[in-house]
């Protein structure tokens, strides 16, 4: 079968309409402001760590190998035995090590650790707490003209998200680099797999459907493990997974990246509305999210798409993508699986061979490479609305009401404490009951 390289006129327009729509979210004048806006090739840039847990060193490995001339030289952290770890382990690193410049007055410890770490001197930061978190250190850190590495999701509640649309149009403004965790956009293989969808190899995009059947990923300690005198915030952030203002839901914080991929599928123009089922089906102590969730949104053009997301153990396992055309099909794989586009008799038109470079590094690769040429990326606006989409699917799946992207987009629900301190009261919120639990 010939490949298709030509797209309908409803297509078109569709692609149009999603331009639109990004330009005039994000259109901004460049302004220089501050040396993290400012810097040249033969500066040293120096990296500041906010949230020391696993994919935070990771982070922080990355961005050191991603430039000659690149200093790790400050971390923060809520907890002082996270960072201890994460700098001995960065430290100790054969590749990086060398780079890990933290000294002991450049080590901030607790709730307003982050704040101290961008008064510090660094130039680029990188944001991997808890998802909670994200808008208000993301914010504080463009009013720092900081560059930024920001892990996904973006925030757990709309206000939040609404946060972040500003700080991104601000850090716009201040012509500073924004990159998001979302790192399939920077696999390869994926690229040239989406720049082929989108150029219509198998034509119209009539629907999707997107698996993450997986196992839990930080189970809940049993409450006998909380010590005497652990107050309520620091149970809750040694078991952040587990709470909704915190992780998101495991739909939001994991599943993601599939919302994501959709998002990507359809050009960034959101859907409409969506409805969704799901619920708690094991134990999970004092935690409150749910560990199955499938979501339907639709799109203005008719196109429908799914998402499943599944967290529970010894249950079948995948990840994959299958995305269905008036002309053929698109599927993806999990990491290290080819993508592929097939016809309508199934055979195989096109199927990427493995990536050269690790997706992880490359958008680290990539931001820096900005940074030295003076054109900054600025993911802002999709990483925003990818993170939107997957909260409306909870919004949905919490309440049992379908949800519109305007009602997700002006939701007043408010997850996150306004100013969290260790002693303050936090009751822990019920698990949310389809039917009873309303939507904010």
């Amino acid at each position: 079968m010939k490949q298709e390289n030509s797209v309908t006129t409803s297509r078109r327009e569709f692609l149009r309409a999603s331009s639109a729509i990004t330009a005039g979210l994000v259109a901004a004048p460049f302004v220089l402001t501050g040396r993290g806006a400012e810097l040249s090739p033969g500066d040293t840039i120096k990296v500041g760590l906010i949230g020391c847990g696993g994919r935070g060193s990771g982070a922080a490995k990355q961005a050191l190998s991603a430039d000659k001339n690149v200093q790790l030289v400050a971390m923060a952290d809520v907890f002082e035995n996270q960072l201890k770890n994460a700098l001995g382990t960065l430290k100790n690193d054969k590749e990086v090590g060398e780079k890990v410049k933290v000294e002991d007055p450049k080590v901030f410890v607790g709730l307003d650790a982050y704040q101290k770490l961008l008064d510090s001197g660094v130039d680029l930061v990188i944001l991997a707490t808890p998802p909670g978190f994200r808008p208000e250190h993301l914010k504080a850190s463009v009013a720092a003209s900081k560059h930024i590495f920001c892990e996904k999701p973006m925030a757990t509640d709309g206000p939040g998200v609404r946060s972040v649309l500003e700080s991104v149009a601000e850090a716009k403004r201040k012509n500073l680099a924004l990159v998001a965790g979302f790192c399939w956009r920077y696999d390869l293989a994926r690229r040239e797999f989406f720049k082929r969808l989108h150029d219509g190899a198998i034509g119209d995009v009539r629907a999707m459907y997107h698996t993450y059947y997986t196992g839990p990923v930080k189970p809940m300690q049993a409450p006998a493990a909380r010590k005497p005198g652990m107050t309520d915030i620091e149970w809750q952030l040694r078991n952040w997974y587990n709470f909704g203002w915190l992780s998101g839901d495991g739909y939001t914080e994991q599943c993601v990246h599939s919302v994501d991929k959709m998002a990507w599928t359809m050009n960034d123009v959101p859907p409409i509305k969506c409805t969704a089922v799901g619920g708690r089906q094991t134990p999970n102590n004092e935690g409150n999210i749910y560990d199955h969730i499938e979501v339907n949104y639709e799109f203005a053009n008719g196109v429908r798409g799914f998402v499943v997301h599944r967290q529970i153990p010894n249950c079948h396992g995948e990840n994959k993508d299958y995305i269905i055309g008036s002309k053929g099909s698109g599927n993806i794989g999990g990491r290290r699986s080819a993508v592929e586009f097939v016809d309508m008799a199934g055979e195989v038109q096109w199927r990427s061979g493995s990536a050269p470079r690790d997706m992880y590094q490359v958008e680290h690769d990539e931001l820096f490479a900005s940074i030295r040429d003076g054109k900054p990326i600025n993911d802002g606006v999709r990483m925003a609305h990818s993170t939107l989409m997957a909260l409306m699917g909870r919004m949905a799946a919490y309440s049992g009401q379908e949800i519109s992207w305007e009602q997700a987009m002006n939701s007043q629900e408010q997850l996150v404490p306004e100013k969290a301190s260790w002693d303050m009261p936090l009751p822990i919120a019920p698990m949310a009951i389809p039917g009873k639990t309303k939507f904010i």
